[in-house]
Formats: C-alpha cells, structure tokens, sequence
C-alpha cells in the first residue's frame, strides 16, 4: 500500500504495532478477526465459558485494527501531503530504540486490554508516545470549533480538557495510558473477567512485547476501518 493516496476526510495515526512476523500480531489479529495490514478476515478463538460469540465482544477494536495508540488518529494540516508525513514519522522512528515490554491483561472501566505489567515499562513507552506527539504535532490539522466543542462534551478533567484544547488529545503526556484494546465495552463482569482471564494464560508465553517499530495506521474515510499503511522501524542494535 506504498502508492496508496487517500482524500482530505482521512484521519493518520502513529500506533504501536508488533511485527508482522511475530507471534503477537497473529495472536493480536486472530482475537479480532482481522489483520490489518492486509485486511483480511482472520479466524478467531472462542474462549471457554463465554454465552455469546466474541466476535461480538471485539467489534469496537476490531474496526481500529491490533495496536497500541502513540499519537491519536489526525488529519493532515493543509499543505502536509501523505508522503510527508510518512517521511517524517520515519524519521522519528529511526530516533527511538528498541525495547521489550512486558504486559498483562486487566480490565480498564468496562473494557478489557493489554497494559504495561511495571512502572518503569510504563514509563519507556509512554517516552515514546511524548516524543511522537511533539515531533509530528505541526503536521496535524487542528480541529473544527464545533468538533472541539463536542469532544469538550465528554467527561474530562480539567488537565485533560486542556490537553485537548492543546494537543488534540485528552490522554497524552502524564494523561497517557498505554494499552491494546482487546474488547469492546462489556457491561457483563462476567465476560470482562473471562477475557482477562483467557489472556493472562497465554501472555507469559508469548512473552513481552517487542517494541521495535510503530505504524502509520490510516482511516480513509469516517467510520471505516483503519488499515496498517507503512511499518516504522526502532533503531535494533539492542533489545534493552
């Protein structure tokens, strides 16, 4: 999808990603049902103990692909073309080192996710995700005053308010919380506990994750899924 040109009303972000190749992203694609990288269907597992298929249970994440976000979904400021941002999210990514990541599965409100298993992993990615935003930030456009009036709608804190006013984005800097979505809002603790439970089994096998690269993920137009266009490799000399 190099070649690949979208319109005006498409929306880029910067996304962790793991490897096409490694066991994460198969893991990853298959609990949603899709690869996003080739956005094709992908066979899903149905956890034991679960009433209702889980593919109903994925359909919110399932439609933002398998990712991690580090800089939120943004349109292009006017006279940014897709190729520059493309060079310069390539760029950053050659800044940033590689690392492992161990993770485990918890349940975040009525969601169910991947985060950060210690404080100092945390923070190593949350390094990450600051250094993103503040070098990509004059690429994006800033929003509409009735788009801004709605975000300001939801429930914020003061802190976070402000962010979003600044930096588009309610959840960045110290607001930031690293995760992968694995569910959509489950108001049964039931199925919220069957999902964590289900993946707290097989996460010491996969291990940490690799945080080796990030992705350009795009939504090309309002509402449909978002597509892995261009992987963004970490320097690899060390996995720390």
């Amino acid at each position: 999808m190099s070649g690949a040109a979208w319109g005006a009303e498409a929306r880029f972000a910067v996304y962790y990603a793991p490897s096409r190749e490694s066991a994460w992203w198969q893991a990853g694609s298959a609990w949603l049902a899709r690869d996003a990288q080739s956005g094709e269907r992908c066979e899903s597992p149905q956890p034991a103990r679960l009433t209702r298929a889980l593919a109903a249970m994925t359909e919110a994440p399932r439609r933002y692909g398998w990712h991690g976000t580090l800089v939120a979904p943004f349109r292009l400021a006017e006279g940014v073309t897709q190729a520059y941002i493309l060079q310069a999210a390539r760029e950053w990514a050659r800044t940033q080192s590689a690392f492992a990541l161990p993770v485990e599965a918890a349940t975040l409100g009525d969601f169910v996710a991947l985060r950060p298993a210690t404080a100092q992993g945390e923070a190593h990615i949350r390094e990450v995700a600051t250094s993103a935003l503040r070098t990509l930030d004059t690429l994006r456009a800033r929003p509409s005053a009735a788009d801004l009036a709605r975000r300001l709608a939801a429930p914020l804190s003061e802190r976070q308010r402000a962010l979003l006013i600044e930096w588009g984005y309610p959840y960045v800097f110290d607001e930031f919380r690293f995760h992968m979505t694995l569910s959509s809002s489950l108001a049964d603790a039931h199925e919220r506990a069957t999902l964590v439970a289900w993946w707290q089994e097989r996460t010491p096998a996969l291990g940490p994750l690799p945080v080796d690269q990030a992705a350009l993920f795009v939504e090309p137009a309002p509402g449909e899924p978002f597509v892995l266009w261009q992987r963004l490799p970490f320097q690899t000399d060390e996995v720390k």
